[in-house]
């Protein structure tokens, strides 16, 4: 259960974390003003946006923020796409498109797995709304008023209000 809740944990860190990690790789492996330029304007803002919908699209299902843990579906998806994020920020000159494919690749299928898991869980309270149990179901008062006269069960409640509340008052 500790490493679920660490990846929970590190759900939000990682928006903010992942991006200057390839700033700071571009720095270390000296990749040219090219790939620079392809972190500031493309790689770092990609990142942290899709960092952003995948921690709220976890962090929206109920038992996630009940438990405050993530799922081991969630878990593997994290790490493989986080582990071709930051193999992305070496970069591997040999390696740098096919890291790139990968990530993009990690990250459609944590995206998806992300929006399948929560729509699981929320299909269970579109359940709970099946036809007979809302308002719009109730019976009208003629309903009412012909059941009340078949079984004699009759119940009158007078509410008194006070002044000001908003009520009537009697």
């Amino acid at each position: 259960m500790w490493v679920r809740r660490g990846f929970f944990a590190w759900l939000l860190p990682a928006a903010i974390i992942l991006p200057v990690w390839l700033v700071v790789g571009w720095a270390i492996f000296q990749a040219g003003g090219w790939a620079f330029l392809g972190v500031i304007l493309l790689a770092a803002p990609g990142v942290l946006v899709a960092e952003l919908i995948i921690a709220l699209l976890i962090r929206a299902r109920p038992t996630v923020r009940r438990q405050r843990a993530v799922s081991w579906w969630d878990v593997l998806g994290i790490t493989v796409w986080h582990g071709l994020v930051v193999a992305f920020g070496c970069f591997i000159q040999a390696a740098f498109v096919p890291i790139l494919v990968c990530a993009l690749l990690a990250f459609l299928a944590l995206f998806w797995g992300a929006l399948a898991q929560l729509w699981n869980e929320a299909r269970g309270s579109f359940a709970r709304m099946a036809p007979g149990t809302g308002p719009a179901d109730l019976p009208d008062d003629e309903a009412t008023r012909d059941r009340a006269r078949q079984h004699a069960e009759v119940i009158v409640v007078h509410e008194v209000g006070r002044p000001g509340d908003g009520r009537s008052v009697h």
